[in-house]
């Protein structure tokens, strides 16, 4: 089961509020998740997906694309990831992968290099660019163990999985790695190859004509 975690878009993206208007902040929100689930609904052979949502516009785009969705309480990533890992496991599903609605230069080719590379008891992570938070997580069983998301989430998702004493894998991809938190991201989205909603989002708005200062921080 590909599990999808979508907060209440409208208070997304809270970091880039130096530069971006609330609306701006709603509107990349919600292209970066169209983008997401658009590549999983485009990926031949893959596995139900369910978008764990309270949000109105990630429940259309699930509806849409003939996705699931395990309705959450707006508590949280961790929780809604829990909460909906133990519905899935206790529906007889045999493995997690866990993919954010925030990467939108996911592509179907690193989707699949997450299934070749998985082990039939174990994990996958994938770590976002910087090496601290994690981009994609697969777990076989899908509750070998429990993710706890935040900016410094990959270190302790690492050291749970090697815990278990099973397989885990770590996978370096640009397109998953690429998350949109910081001012500094938006370049590189624009700038980045492809025409995805987001990335032509962000391109039409003048963001250098507003003075903004790129690099404001650390790699």
């Amino acid at each position: 089961m590909i599990l999808v975690p979508v907060k209440i878009l409208a208070n997304a993206k809270q970091r880039l509020s130096a530069v971006l208007a609330p609306e701006e902040r709603f509107a990349l929100a919600q292209a970066m998740c169209e983008d997401v689930l658009e590549t999983l609904a485009s990926w031949p052979g893959r596995s139900p997906v369910a978008v764990v949502t309270s949000d109105s516009f990630g429940r259309g785009l699930a509806a849409r694309f003939n996705f699931d969705v395990i309705a959450d309480d707006n508590s949280g990533e961790t929780g809604a990831i829990a909460m909906a890992t133990e519905t899935c496991t206790s529906g007889g599903a045999e493995n997690t992968l866990v993919i954010p609605a925030d990467i939108p230069l996911i592509d179907r080719a690193e989707l699949e290099q997450i299934v070749a590379r998985a082990p039939a008891a174990g994990s996958v992570l994938v770590p976002d660019a910087a090496g601290r938070g994690t981009n994609a997580a697969w777990r076989s069983p899908g509750d070998l163990f429990p993710l706890r998301f935040g900016n410094d989430s990959f270190l302790p998702h690492l050291a749970a999985a090697k815990a278990t004493g099973l397989a885990c894998v770590v996978l370096e991809l640009p397109g998953i790695a690429r998350d949109v938190d910081r001012p500094e991201d938006l370049d590189e989205l624009a700038n980045a190859s492809g025409n995805r909603r987001s990335q032509k989002l962000v391109r039409s708005w003048n963001l250098a004509g507003r003075g903004r200062v790129y690099g404001l921080a650390e790699r």
